[in-house]
């Protein structure tokens, strides 16, 4: 697997430190190098790549205002000076950030996150771990299949190689396939993916607070950007006015 990245980033010696890691990196691919935003969205609708290592102070559009504005988001990986943005990275579905000066371990760590994630989204073959059926689905787990009832699912959790689904009043369930074929699998008038990492069961959703939805008083699931618009106007049909 060969994963083809962009580096960008408006300092030049920042942006060469990152294209040197990845041409150093045996499963990563440097396709461009960008000084600006504007010149990766140039890029971008052009071409088709994996993964962006991407600044997020640059001038006139900084990295997390270009990242809103995507449609087709690439895995994200930001690069940042300032520890403080790991919240807001998270709702946009960036698969980590790593702080400057970067060393190439810390490179190496989350460009193995994204190789991860990817090998996952494109195996198709984890179908064969989960059937799923109009009020129920069966999962392997600990070398059992496990009957679930639809309405009893709360949320489902991306956790690396696996997926965790979370019951109404027992504990998790945990199979291995990836988010994307249980997303593709499960009927869409009930379950509904708000972000990377979480697909909630629209029927058990009570309270909605600040873009996150509120599990069982302390579990809080963000409303990413790449789904806050679908999330929007599913509330706009349901809301009373």
């Amino acid at each position: 697997m060969i994963i083809r990245c962009i580096a960008v980033d408006d300092e030049p010696l920042a942006v060469k430190k990152i294209s040197g890691y990845i041409q150093k990196t045996p499963f990563l691919e440097l396709v461009a190098e960008c000084r600006s935003a504007f010149e990766a969205m140039e890029y971008l609708d052009k071409n088709d790549i994996d993964l962006i290592f991407l600044d997020i102070n640059m001038p006139n559009l900084n990295g997390m205002e270009f990242v809103k504005s995507l449609i087709n988001q690439p895995h994200i990986v930001f690069t940042t000076a300032y520890s403080d943005y790991a919240v807001e990275g998270f709702k946009v579905d960036a698969v980590d950030y790593i702080l400057k000066p970067i060393s190439y371990s810390a490179f190496l760590k989350a460009a193995q996150k994204v190789k991860k994630l990817i090998e996952l989204e494109t195996n198709e073959s984890r179908n064969e771990s989960i059937k799923i059926t109009k009020e129920h689905l069966f999962v392997k787990s600990d070398y059992k299949i496990v009957r679930i009832e639809l309405n009893d699912i709360k949320y489902i959790e991306s956790d690396h190689a696996y997926i965790k689904i979370h019951l109404v009043n027992s504990k998790p369930v945990m199979t291995l396939i990836s988010l994307k074929n249980v997303e593709e699998q499960l009927p869409p008038e009930k379950f509904m993916r708000v972000h990377r990492s979480f697909i909630v069961n629209l029927n058990k959703i009570s309270v909605i607070e600040r873009e996150r939805i509120i599990f069982d008083g302390n579990v809080y699931i963000p409303i990413s950007e790449q789904y806050k618009n679908k999330f929007q106007e599913y509330l706009e049909k349901n809301i009373l006015n």
